[in-house]
């Protein structure tokens, strides 16, 4: 034991030098430059978990988590919370309560950014605290999941009371429902410019069925609207990319036992309907959550870019980032971010071009840590080691 804290505590010390010494390095040579952002079992939580990451419009980085107080475990009291920085995540001010509702879950965060207004809006999911997920699924909890919105117009310095969207975006016979987690979009080109997306997932009561599905606001997040779900279950968590041709990509959590990748599904009509659902076997996937962002679009002088995030292995280990140059149909450049033991995470493209992931690692387990890393595109589609 006295080992194992050893080496935890070595592990948090080489990340810290490794930040201070590259910090000004990632900028011009590509270097991974990495922090703890939050450390578990500092402050008053028992374990931070579930990041999302965001950049506002005034290039200040916002890091979501759930501040687990009471253990690991995803029920119980589980406070939304917050971190920010000015300075591309080389340092972060004192944690920010969004929404803490004493004994009760308040998580699965995932901010988007209305470029044309400037609001972070994030929307969560809240539940009794007493209510463990099988009990939801089973109907047989005190209570069910429900919708909530809360919103920011000062760069996440303060936050909106948290409203309830619950009958605008569940059906009344889901059971389990949850947002993201990870971020959202907003649509940049065609018809459906400016509309809010955000991905989410539920299951059907009596069917213990998984589906993926996206809500939107055509309003600049003043209303929502449930949009469309995937045409076959066994999927949940998943996250969202616009791709060219007015088209929108989801990649999925995949549940299908004897098919260890990701799964996608495509849309024409702006979330409204998924079809295409398939397993994507050059993205392996150890049943975790993951996250897809476009970095770059194609123009006449460069390859657009779309980046993508997960734990590369059959089990939770080895955050590997990838990138691919024609609409997510291939990837064919990947680079291992961190060997340890790793889980969830959330990509953002910096103001300054360069690649920001923040992501669950540890020296024994994915929830010691919510890691932030920089780095750039040259980096990761570099040959070298």
């Amino acid at each position: 034991m006295l080992l194992h804290r050893f080496y935890n505590l070595l592990t948090v010390l080489l990340l810290t030098l490794l930040a201070s010494w590259t910090a000004g390095a990632a900028d011009s040579a590509g270097l991974v430059a990495a922090t703890n952002a939050f450390v578990s079992g500092q402050g008053d939580y028992h374990t931070y978990r579930i990041p999302a990451l965001v950049v506002s419009t005034r290039g200040t980085l916002l890091a979501f988590a759930e501040g687990r107080k009471g253990g690991r475990g995803d029920a119980g009291d589980v406070d939304l919370i917050l971190k920010r920085s000015a300075d591309q995540g080389r340092t972060w001010q004192l944690v920010q309560k969004v929404w803490d509702d004493g004994p009760n879950t308040c998580g699965n965060p995932c901010p988007v950014l209305d470029q044309n207004t400037g609001i972070i809006w994030l929307l969560l999911t809240w539940n009794r605290g007493d209510d463990v997920e099988s009990k939801i699924i089973a109907q047989e909890s005190r209570d069910t999941r429900h919708v909530f919105v809360t919103s920011s117009s000062d760069d996440g310095v303060t936050w909106s009371t948290p409203r309830e969207i619950t009958s605008d975006v569940k059906r009344t016979n889901w059971t389990w429902y949850a947002t993201g987690p990870g971020a959202g979009i907003q649509i940049e080109h065609g018809w459906q410019k400016g509309r809010l997306l955000v991905p989410c997932d539920h299951i059907e009561a009596g069917t213990k069925l998984y589906y993926s599905h996206i809500i939107y606001s055509d309003d600049h997040g003043q209303t929502w609207k449930l949009g469309g779900s995937t045409p076959q279950d066994r999927v949940n968590e998943c996250e969202v990319v616009e791709l060219t041709g007015s088209r929108l990509l989801l990649n999925m959590r995949n549940y299908v036992p004897s098919e260890r990748t990701r799964q996608q599904a495509v849309s024409a009509d702006g979330g409204l309907t998924w079809s295409d659902q398939r397993h994507v076997p050059e993205l392996i996937e150890p049943i975790c959550q993951a996250s897809i962002r476009r970095h770059s679009w194609p123009a006449s002088d460069r390859r657009g870019v779309i980046l993508f995030a997960n734990p590369a292995s059959t089990k939770r280990e080895r955050l590997t980032l990838r990138a691919s140059f024609d609409e997510g149909q291939t990837w064919p450049v990947s680079r291992l971010l961190d060997p340890r033991p790793s889980a969830y995470s959330c990509l953002v493209k910096m103001p300054d071009g360069s690649i920001g992931i923040l992501y669950e690692a540890g020296a024994e387990s994915p929830y010691e840590n919510l890691v932030f890393a920089r780095v750039t595109l040259e980096w990761l589609t570099s040959t070298k080691p």
